[in-house]
């Protein structure tokens, strides 16, 4: 079973970005003007080192351990299942500690509106409507939410540009009026908000080119929002005496309210609102994943992780994690102290990763072979270390207690639950690791047929073994693509989409007694993906495809979606040649092939096509067929030379010599009406797009995909490879990159 890798740089990047860009700019400046004055500014650079040292050290093991997880998969893997228990608990309980965070945050700012409003009570509202969300497995759309990092960035640039001038440096004099001490202290109260790339090493299996996009992400996702969180916090302590900025329950809002008016101060509370509410979607999302990594090694009943038998999540564990959430915010718990705690988490998690990559470097395994390894080594590692353990000395008595219980509990659940029930080798044991196959260094002709119904799987596998045993090498890619939502992890589904995966091994198994048959070189993917257009785009990339082959059922869709929602942008972005095949209704048999030849681009391909069938056992005739419009100017004879020198030439380019084919010329006055009618004539079509580029309407030509929608026969539209500006773009990153 494969997983699609279906997210590049920018996804990535804003995935990540979304997390830490989100609650912790707009409620943390007055916490942490509270607990260390001007120089928590100092506070938030740490900060951001801390976690830059630690992004470095993800994405070596992001890598070398690509599954889903993330730190505690890493941890696991290297420092056994002790650890991984410690490390697991920790992950869950930060992220619920900071997904109550973040809805106090959501309480406060939405008090601006409505100011009798409790605020525990809105985030307990706005919490339980999140839980539903993500149980309910509503898709959040990678616009929407590129759309909200993007509208968040603005409103902070806002900030910064207006909010310069009007900076009195004579508000950060003393610049340390506590102590260096609570300087360090405040980077732990601070740190939940830089939580946000270690998404990132989470879905580190569905990220494309992983050794560059995966550390690229993680390092942008730290530094953009340490520079943002540095100025905001020197804007504020800047504008807003610091007494005042230390009460404030919607610091960024009041400090914008001083130089931008109640325009401004609106502004940055609708975004406040919809920056906590992304946080802690995000943030309940990661925890359902956790659940699941923990599962799967046997750290925690899978009990959690049972899939909804009609939303296809894991509801169990959205549930759990929602009422952590809900007592957290119930029993009063102060936004100070929520986000300790989770800071707190985090930096014993990434001390604790620092450690796991010394092991792996220091341990000879099969298992470990990172694309990208972290410069620096070891130092970045024992800085990143001892700076961790250093700040986690300073949070605080509560906030130590809390997370020694934390500790505690994942230590007694290690002995109690986990010790006899798995492996405890850590580096030495086995890990688990998604297999890849070996791919072939000879350079094969090769045909992607992505399946998905059983009973157009033999039409599509025959013409698509036709067109690769004219290939003296070659191999065809038999794939299936199982959707699944973004609540429930690819390998969490890969377990329980039992039903799914059943059909997809009988499609696949078909697919293969269909090639011995035709006695083709056959291999067989198993894809989970997000989306199928996506990872079909992918494979193509990934396995250099020559030819795609795609079924379709022949209904014309809307303006927006022509041949349908998975096709239409499958045949806009694949750079391979494309052929659309609608089966025929009447007789499944490749019988009487007519291509029928104009003057596209694509013509030469179709007549290529139509041959590459001619010699298959199924087939009869070949007719290269044109039509020509007759008019009082130009005789007959002359309309009829035209229309065979127009095949010749057609045949020609395609390379088919005049024996392999009938021409056949049509003289009418009406060419789509005539094309229709003679399309019943045959068994198979050919026709080819009549542009490069797509019509207005149209992908293939709205006269060719009414024949495909109308005609009886099989028809098969084709359109040649393309070379987009976007594909010359990647090639020259990739140049670049390599």
């Amino acid at each position: 079973m494969e997983l699609s890798r279906d997210i590049g740089f920018i996804g990535a990047y804003t995935i990540g970005l979304g997390t830490m860009i989100g609650a912790g700019v707009f409620i943390l400046p007055s916490i942490a003007a509270g607990d260390a004055g001007p120089a928590s500014i100092i506070s938030f650079l740490v900060g951001g080192f801390v976690s830059l040292l630690a992004a470095l050290s993800l994405s070596e093991m992001s890598t070398g351990l690509p599954q889903t997880g993330g730190s505690y998969h890493y941890i696991n893997t290297a420092l056994g299942n002790l650890f991984g228990s410690i490390a697991g608990w920790s992950l869950w309980a930060g992220l619920t500690f900071a997904s109550a965070f973040y809805m106090l945050g959501f309480g406060q700012y939405l008090a601006f509106f409505y100011g009798d409003l409790s605020v525990s009570l809105a985030a307990l509202l706005m919490a339980g409507f999140l839980v539903v969300v993500n149980v309910y497995g509503v898709r959040e759309a990678g616009w929407l939410q590129n759309f909200i990092v993007t509208i968040l960035v603005g409103l902070i640039l806002v900030f910064i540009v207006f909010g310069f001038p009007q900076i009195d440096l004579g508000r950060l004099t003393p610049f340390n009026p506590e102590s260096w001490s609570n300087v360090v202290m405040t980077v732990g109260t601070i740190y939940v908000s830089f939580i946000g790339f270690e998404v990132i090493a989470d879905i580190a299996e569905e990220v494309k080119n992983p050794q560059r996009n995966i550390p690229l992400a993680m390092i942008a996702a730290v530094i953009t929002p340490t520079i943002f969180y540095a100025l905001v916090m020197f804007i504020s302590l800047g504008v807003l005496p610091i007494e005042e900025l230390a009460v404030s329950e919607i610091p960024v809002a009041d400090v914008a309210a001083v130089y931008m008016g109640g325009v401004g101060t609106i502004a940055m509370v609708v975004g406040a609102i919809f920056a906590t509410v992304s946080s802690a979607n995000s943030s309940i999302l990661a925890a359902s994943r956790i659940n699941y990594a923990m599962g799967r090694d046997r750290v925690l009943s899978n009990w959690f992780n049972e899939i909804h038998s009609r939303f296809r999540t894991p509801y169990r564990s959205i549930l759990a994690t929602g009422a952590i959430i809900f007592v957290l915010i119930s029993i009063g718990a102060g936004i100070d102290t929520l986000a300790k705690v989770a800071g707190f988490a985090y930096l014993v998690t990434y001390s604790l990763v620092h450690i796991s990559l010394i092991v792996m470097r220091n341990v000879e395994s099969d298992l470990y072979n990172p694309s990208f390894k972290a410069p620096g080594y070891p130092y970045v590692q024992i800085v990143g270390l001892v700076a961790g353990l250093f700040i986690l000395v300073q949070m605080g008595t509560i906030v130590l207690t809390v997370g020694v219980l934390i500790a505690v509990f994942g230590i007694a659940w290690y002995f109690f639950y986990v010790k006899g029930r798995t492996d405890t080798g850590g580096a030495l044991g086995d890990a688990v690791r998604s297999g890849e196959a070996l791919k072939d260094e000879e350079k094969h002709y090769k045909v992607l047929v992505p399946l998905s119904n059983p009973e157009t799987e033999k039409e599509l596998m025959k013409i698509a073994a036709q067109n690769a045993s004219m290939h003296e090498k070659s191999e065809i890619i038999a794939l299936n693509v199982i959707v699944v939502p973004p609540q429930a992890s690819l390998s969490h589904s890969a377990e329980f989409e039992e039903k799914k995966l059943d059909k997809q091994r009988e499609l696949l198994e078909a697919a293969k007694k269909s090639a011995e048959t035709a006695d083709v070189n056959l291999s067989t993917k198993a894809v989970l993906g997000r989306s199928v257009s996506k990872a079909i785009t992918n494979i193509i990339e990934e396995e250099n495809i020559d030819h795609l082959v795609l079924g379709w059922e022949g209904d014309l869709g809307t303006k927006e979606y022509i041949l349908g929602t998975k096709i239409d942008p499958i045949i806009e972005q694949a750079e391979c040649e494309v052929s659309v095949i609608k089966t025929g209704t009447d007789k499944k048999t490749i019988g009487e092939i007519a291509a029928f030849v104009g003057e596209g681009p694509n013509t030469p391909l179709a007549i290529k096509r139509a041959h590459e069938l001619s010699k298959h056992k199924e087939a009869g005739q070949l007719t290269l067929l044109n039509v020509q419009i007759e008019n009082e100017e130009t005789t007959k004879s002359n309309k009829t030379t035209a229309g065979n020198n127009l095949i010749q030439k057609m045949a020609k380019k395609a390379g088919i010599n005049k024996k392999d084919y009938t021409p056949k010329v049509i003289i009418t006055n009406n060419r789509h009406k005539t094309l229709l009618k003679q399309a019943e004539n045959y068994d198979t079509i050919c026709i080819g797009a009549v542009r490069k580029q797509r019509l207005k309407g149209a992908l293939f030509g709205s006269l060719q995909e009414e024949i495909g929608e109308k005609a009886n026969s099989t028809v098969i539209m084709v359109r040649d490879a393309r070379i987009t500006p976007k594909t010359l773009i990647r090639k020259l990153k990739s140049l670049i990159w390599r």
